[in-house]
């Protein structure tokens, strides 16, 4: 049955990669991210800007819908079967590109013929901002621990709860869109200490813009709910300061390693297929220490995506809000930007980091390390013809550049998908 969707001596030089503007465009009133009333007000031809939205990017919060809950009782094992001859297509892409590449693919087009494929699905990665889903499932996780009864309720939260960045947010060289309403001005820069947004607000920064201090301060803010717990609400910024101060280094940092790390344990995704280490910013490690590593696998990644559209990450409600926050509307890079994804609604979040030994007298720059030199995407695609589709991709070609490889694997991707 067919079925029908809506829809980072020797130099260390570390880059979060941006993912521009998700979350539907008109989700202002929803979620009081403020930056959407003004891309609302760009569509509809009352404020005049040089965006280009593409067409995949225009569908409403209410369109957009979980693919796999027809199946939601099946195990992520049963998607993860692979097809022989899909996977010999897949196998073809790949001739002449360096080893270092690995990648899941599931065609989720047709529910009762999935099609799977894989290459290197265990090699391990560092995920970059690809994590950053990481941290927003552990907030969605805490939000549920508060108000098991009431999604509404999470939501009043993440959208009332306004908390200030501190060190946590410092520093990124990526900005944050600060829109105002009234003048309908935007500002972009980078976040200072002083910056004061929702929690709501904070969480399209980390996905939207990959704000790495937005990232730093969603964690910091899933730390403090796992701690106070009911409490949570009504904690003030003296409550927070005195907590991380009297609290012992080490209590802190295994919390904070619990909250974002057990949700994917639970989703049934091992410690060597997908954990986090480390915050996303040095103003964190003020408080917080680095423990265990980072490291991300195609296969893992793939575990969680599948279970995202079973609607069994958290629980259904949290899953549809995480895929709507990872909704590009804005201009996609890397393989998010191939040309046959233009009329595609593509759920997207990309992460690279790089580093460089100068000493070695090799070519060197940025996205192009020649110590390592990390580029991964997770995209759900899903076409107006009904098309649908997860992908992960890993890549560490040192010296190089990868994102023309990503975009053309992932025209060549669809070509297959959809003959």
């Amino acid at each position: 049955m067919k079925k029908h969707f809506y829809l980072v001596g020797i130099l260390f030089l570390l880059t979060f990669s941006i993912a521009f503007v998700p979350y539907p465009i008109d989700g202002y009133e929803y979620s009081g991210i403020k930056r959407l009333k003004r891309l609302e007000l760009i569509k509809k031809g009352e404020l005049k800007d040089a965006t280009l939205i593409p067409p995949g990017a225009m569908k409403s919060i209410a369109d957009i819908q979980l693919n796999l809950l027809v199946r939601d009782s099946d195990s992520v094992g049963m998607f993860l079967e692979v097809d022989e001859a899909f996977q010999n297509s897949i196998n073809g892409l790949f001739k002449g590109l360096d080893r270092n590449y690995s990648i899941s693919v599931l065609d989720i087009t047709n529910e009762d013929t999935l099609r799977y494929a894989e290459r290197n699905p265990l090699a391990g990665y560092q995920p970059g901002s690809v994590g950053k889903l990481a941290v927003l499932t552990g907030l969605f996780t805490q939000l549920a621990a508060i108000y098991p009864d009431s999604f509404e309720d999470r939501i009043n939260l993440l959208k009332a709860k306004r908390v200030m960045s501190g060190q946590w947010g410092l520093t990124d060289e990526h900005t944050v869109p600060i829109y105002d309403i009234e003048t309908q001005k935007l500002v972009k820069r980078q976040v200072i200490a002083s910056d004061v947004f929702s929690l709501f607000e904070w969480a399209d920064h980390m996905l939207s813009v990959s704000n790495n201090g937005a990232a730093s301060i969603v964690w910091r803010e899933a730390l403090l709910m796992a701690a106070f717990k009911d409490h949570y609400p009504d904690l003030t910024a003296e409550e927070a300061e005195a907590y991380f101060k009297n609290t012992p280094r080490t209590e802190l940092t295994d919390l904070a390693m619990e909250v974002v790390n057990q949700p994917l344990r639970q989703l049934g995704i091992s410690h060597d297929e997908w954990r986090l280490g480390s915050f996303f910013t040095q103003g964190a490690n003020k408080y917080v220490s680095d423990k265990g590593g980072s490291i991300g696998t195609t296969r893992g990644l793939m575990k969680y995506l599948v279970q995202l559209e079973q609607g069994k990450v958290v629980d259904r409600n949290s899953s549809l809000e995480i895929k709507r926050l990872m909704y590009m509307t804005d201009r996609r890079i890397r393989y998010a930007q191939s040309p046959a994804l233009k009329e595609a609604a593509v759920y997207f979040k990309s992460g690279s980091l790089y580093k460089c030994d100068r000493s070695k007298g090799e070519s060197c720059g940025k996205y192009m390390g020649n110590v390592q030199n990390y580029m991964n995407s997770v995209a759900i695609v899903e076409h107006p013809d009904n098309t649908c589709y997860i992908v992960v991709l890993m890549s560490n070609v040192l010296r190089k550049n990868s994102a023309t490889d990503h975009m053309n694997l992932a025209s060549n991707i669809d070509k297959i998908i959809r003959k």
